[in-house]
């Protein structure tokens, strides 16, 4: 058998591969610190009939102080294979994240974001399996010491305009990159749409390379309202990279981060209901030749019905 610094395995954790920084570990920190930080909109309105021919004028109203609910589920599949080693790693993410308007006028509206628990589940190939309700008594488990202290707080304040376009972002704690690859509220078009219309949004995403320096990433986010049937909005999204990339480090840094998807709006009573996604994609060549990384998720989001201080 070869020395110890000279098998796989060793070579792998020598290279940051399954480490702390590693994609596969990544995911599973990011997870349980942001997969409740999404962006489903508090409330939207139309001009017109809720199942007319349209089109629709689709605008935000808020009410002071009423706080919103949303149910948060993710599952993701890591796949990370380098120098012939292969990890596995399967995190279940539940948690209820919270939007509360703190301040509005006629056309802009302040508000705040929170989440008020969360339950986690990491099944890793390598490292076994690691299980935390937030709700129990158990202290969180190791890597995990920061997220109680981010429970139940305001983390994020964030002004946005009548159509939900952000006009100014003050985050209240550290927190990682967002995993949903979408804006705080989801832009809704300035002016009324038709079935079948299209707006676009630019946004910009911010990778970081463990030792490496930061690179921005121009993206466009296309939005499409599908159909309004029984009252309910189906509007489809997709993302476009504009930026080339030909580093695959910043590829799979970007897997988690580009989605596509749908959005679920109730007309007539104004508020999300529900938001989805699913992805299946690889990256070959991110730790050198012999490495591949592939990530498979599903999220969603739903409106909770009844808020306890409603």
């Amino acid at each position: 058998m070869p020395p110890a610094a000279e098998r796989p395995a060793a070579r792998l954790a020598a290279a940051g591969g399954f480490g702390r920084d590693s994609p596969s570990m990544q995911v599973i920190f990011r997870t349980v610190l942001v997969v409740a930080t999404g962006l489903a909109s508090p409330a939207v309105i139309a001009d017109g009939s809720a199942d007319g021919p349209g089109p629709w004028r689709l605008i935000y109203r808020y009410d002071a102080d009423e706080p919103i609910r949303m149910a948060v589920r993710h599952r993701a599949v890591t796949d990370t294979s380098i120098a012939g080693v292969t990890e596995s790693v399967e995190t279940s993410t539940d948690s209820t994240k919270v939007w509360r308007v703190v301040e509005q006028d006629a056309d802009r509206a302040t508000l705040e974001h929170s989440v008020e628990d969360v339950r986690m589940i990491s099944r890793s190939s390598r490292h076994g399996s690691v299980r935390w309700d937030s709700r129990g008594e158990e202290p969180p488990p190791p890597g995990y010491e920061s997220v109680p202290q981010s429970l139940g707080v305001p983390l994020s304040r964030f002004t946005v305009d009548a159509t939900g376009h952000l006009l100014k972002r003050r985050d209240l704690r550290p927190m990682p990159a967002s995993n949903s690859g979408d804006l705080v509220v989801v832009p809704l078009p300035r002016e009324p749409v038709a079935i079948g219309d299209t707006w676009e949004v630019p946004d910009e995403l911010v990778v970081e390379l463990p030792g490496g320096p930061r690179k921005a990433v121009r993206t466009r986010l296309r939005y499409r309202l599908e159909e309004v049937a029984d009252g309910i909005a189906s509007i489809d999204v997709d993302t476009t990279v504009l930026t080339p990339i030909d580093d695959p480090r910043i590829e799979s840094r970007l897997l988690e981060r580009i989605w596509d998807g749908r959005i679920l709006f109730d007309v007539d009573r104004g508020r999300v209901i529900r938001r989805s996604r699913e992805m299946d994609r690889r990256v070959v060549g991110f730790n050198g030749p012999q490495s591949s990384l592939r990530y498979r998720a599903e999220l969603e989001e739903r409106l909770l019905e009844d808020s306890p201080d409603s």
